[in-house]
């Protein structure tokens, strides 16, 4: 019943590869990166591999966020394997991008193959992998497979299945249930997680917590973000990592409150009696293939815009600041003094949140956070964030919050506790995967 499952499954994902490469033509049109290495998705190499001595350690982040997790391990990891070669391998053009970051000299890095018996099976066999990670998620039934066939040790490190997903795997448990099993070890980042995963036959070998409390902001892009803060004549207020459609209603809300002029929001709220205080509004769209169409929504609702990618030295007078830059997002957080997270508003499960908090900027969350339940609902109780019914209980919060005052900095104090109280998954893991590596190292 196993093999005859797999074999269907093997026979859908070969008749979908031209419905892939049309896909990745249409993406590539927009996001170029989607056009880089081609062959690669299908396991086809123009080049031997890069030989070395220390093994081999292959690392999976699908996307960003998952490419930003990875990064945290990968520095564990090079100081408990000093000699290790990293393979980093990816599934979107954004966590490609992020990737190329990570390595050094004998690193290498390519598309994870699509999950065809043939693709994974030359993947496996061109790179020779002393080990395979997963990050968080990313389960492939035929890459499981091949591992094993392989001898090649595949584990999933900061794992995490929500109560969605999780009902999903469980209702194609002919399929899930036999790759879960066959993985050689997983790491949760919760119990809830943990407990989901093991009903799915998943080898759960500990609890290590979530690797993302281990970041540590980029110094010199959070020093600058503050100075620019100072800098301000009103507060900052951020939508962060916002999601399609959220712009949209965060727009019909500042539209209540600030009846445009031809003098702009800021002297129109001045003018008027009522208004609440103007606040400098900074938008950080998700994706960078929207950086323009948000632009264009707020311009064409008769709001300026400022573009990060086109400041200089401070940033430039506007109604609105455009955060259209990658690897900025430290800056971002300390040029803001609230946001409201990105993804929780539309019932999309939310951002990553830690990154703020570990910013120390306080956040406001909507109602839609299944993706990161847990670290949401700690965050709250921990008093590092606030949750809201919707985008306007969200502004009216953050407009609070941006004044200042006795509980901005409670919260801030509280976002630094937060994370010193979770940090550690990053040692854990490591020494997990350094444990599990082959014993003949290649």
């Amino acid at each position: 019943m196993q093999r005859l499952a797999l074999a269907c499954y093997s026979l859908l994902a070969w008749l979908a590869i031209p419905l892939l490469r049309r896909k990745l033509r249409r993406r590539a049109r927009a996001e170029p990166g989607y056009g880089v290495a081609i062959p690669e998705r299908f396991g086809h190499y123009g080049a031997p591999a890069q030989e070395g001595a220390g093994p081999l350690v292959w690392l999976h982040a699908v996307s960003l966020g998952e490419t930003r997790a990875a990064a945290i391990l990968v520095k564990a990891l090079r100081e408990q394997l000093p000699g290790m070669r990293l393979l980093l391998t990816h599934g979107t053009a954004t966590g490609r991008a992020e990737g190329a970051r990570l390595l050094q000299p004998g690193d290498m890095q390519a598309w994870l193959p699509w999950d065809t018996p043939g693709a994974v099976r030359r993947f496996l066999l061109h790179f020779h992998p002393a080990i395979g990670v997963l990050m968080e998620t990313e389960i492939w039934p035929n890459l499981v497979a091949g591992c094993v066939q392989q001898a090649v040790p595949l584990v999933l490190a900061n794992a995490r299945l929500n109560e969605k997903s999780w009902r999903g795997a469980r209702r194609l448990a002919w399929l899930s249930r036999p790759a879960y099993a066959a993985l050689s070890a997983v790491w949760a980042q919760s119990d809830q997680d943990a407990a989901r995963l093991r009903s799915l036959g998943a080898p759960v070998a500990g609890v290590f917590g979530n690797l993302k409390f281990d970041a540590q902001p980029d110094a010199a892009l959070l020093a600058q973000g503050r100075a620019w803060r100072a800098a301000q004549h009103c507060p900052v207020v951020m939508l962060a990592s916002s999601r399609e459609g959220e712009e949209a209603l965060w727009l019909e809300n500042f539209k209540q409150k600030w009846p445009l002029t031809h003098t702009g929001y800021a002297q129109a709220a001045i003018n008027s009696e009522d208004a609440a205080p103007p606040v400098q509004w900074l938008i950080v769209p998700r994706h960078p293939q929207r950086f323009d169409e948000v632009a264009q929504l707020c311009a064409a609702a008769g709001l300026s815009v400022s573009h990060r990618s086109q400041w200089s030295d401070t940033p430039e007078a506007a109604d609105v600041w455009l955060g259209d830059s990658l690897g900025e997002m430290a800056l971002y957080y300390g040029l803001s003094d609230a946001a409201l997270l990105g993804g929780s508003f539309a019932p999309l499960g939310g951002q990553n949140l830690i990154e703020a908090i570990a910013c120390g900027c306080p956040v406001l969350l909507g109602p839609h956070t299944f993706n990161f339940a847990e670290a949401a609902e700690g965050a709250v109780q921990a008093g590092a964030a606030l949750r809201v019914a919707d985008m306007g209980a969200a502004v009216d919060q953050a407009l609070a919050l941006a004044q200042g005052g006795a509980r901005r900095r409670q919260m801030v104090q509280c976002c630094a506790a937060f994370i010193a109280q979770h940090r550690g998954a990053a040692q854990k893991t490591a020494t997990a995967i350094a444990s599990g590596i082959r014993s003949d190292g290649r």
